[in-house]
């Protein structure tokens, strides 16, 4: 089986690095302001977020707008809370904040981490905040010092994940599944 040695020799390059425009102050310590974008007419800011503290409505609102089949909010709920790393992107607009952006990894907490439910809204999508997204969650995990990171991708972005390091079926490895039937 792979190490992964290839996906972490470039491990460097794709870590967050930091926007122009980030900064701490003002906002609570699990949100940072890290880019400035035009939506609409108007300059928003972009804020990443690391609470659990997601909007159930908002998330399903944003997976709505990419076509995912909608999931009971009771078992939505429950894969937040059992997540070992929730990363979200939103903009505030008069007063209120909208969910952009969304990422959460499951983990043993000592070895492997699987990254789940990446989607970031159409109208946010080619600004680079999915890279954002991807790159700031691989940084955390590498944090926790977890050393093998797996996500299961749709054919239509293998190769968004392969510009960011993530390789397919390494060494012929295969996921495997099961269902009931």
């Amino acid at each position: 089986m792979i190490s992964w040695k290839v996906f972490f020799e470039n491990a460097g390059s794709i870590f967050l690095h930091w926007h122009k425009y980030m900064d701490t102050k003002d906002v609570a310590s699990d949100i940072l302001l890290i880019d400035q974008l035009n939506y609409q007419g108007d300059n928003v800011e972009i804020y990443l977020s690391t609470t659990k503290d997601v909007n159930l409505y908002d998330l399903e609102k944003l997976c709505d707008s990419v076509g995912w089949v909608r999931r009971p909010f009771r078992k939505v709920r429950t894969a937040i809370e059992h997540s070992f790393l929730i990363i979200s992107l939103f903009h505030k607009k008069d007063d209120q904040q909208y969910l952009i952006g969304f990422a959460r990894a499951t983990s043993d907490h000592a070895f492997n981490a699987t990254i789940w439910d990446v989607v970031v809204h159409p109208d946010f999508q080619g600004k680079g905040l999915g890279k954002t997204l991807m790159n700031q969650v691989v940084q955390q995990l590498r944090l926790a010092d977890i050393t093998t990171i797996t996500l299961f991708a749709d054919p239509q972005v293998i190769s968004f994940y392969k510009h960011l390091g993530f390789i397919t079926d390494p060494d012929g490895v295969k996921g495997m599944f099961w269902y009931p039937r």
